[in-house]
């Protein structure tokens, strides 16, 4: 049995931070399958800009996308350094290459404001909104909208 203090709340949700150009964006927990450490993948001929290629995930084929370059933010360079955070989406799954994870936030769906209307249709797009925690401001990607516009796995 639970202890009062130790029940989780209902109007919460857990999301992993990462950044990226010094900036921080956060998914679902929900979505993420694993956190990897940083594999060079095999590049795709004709792919889009963002994708890095393709790795093989214990038997499935799958794409890597430079996250920060499909926000339309400066290419990454990857290092051993990065990380790669392979997240669902339906039946596809997405390597999304990060500079690092920061933490593990647990937020109410009270703090979550809505992107700027100033920022492109694009940028409101990719984002559920922001959210103002510790003087920081973190942007909530969509992820379903990542994958309508992400590449589909390749046939092996």
């Amino acid at each position: 049995m639970y202890d009062k203090n130790e029940m989780p709340q209902m109007d919460e949700n857990k999301f992993i931070s990462f950044t990226l150009g010094g900036q921080t964006f956060c998914v679902d927990i929900m979505a993420v399958r694993e956190i990897r450490g940083w594999a060079k993948p095999t590049p795709i001929p004709h792919s889009p800009s963002y994708v890095c290629g393709v790795i093989n995930l214990r038997g499935t084929v799958l794409p890597i996308v430079d996250l920060g370059a499909r926000l339309g933010m400066p290419t990454t360079d990857p290092t051993p350094s990065n990380v790669t955070i392979v997240v669902q989406i339906g039946d596809q799954l997405i390597g999304l290459v990060v500079e690092a994870v920061s933490d593990i936030l647990s937020l109410k769906d009270s703090v979550l404001q809505p992107t700027p209307e100033i920022t492109s249709e694009t940028a409101r797009a990719f984002f559920k909104g922001v959210v103002a925690l510790d003087g920081n401001m973190i942007r909530v990607i969509d992820l379903t909208t990542l994958a309508r516009t992400a590449p589909t796995p390749l046939a092996a």
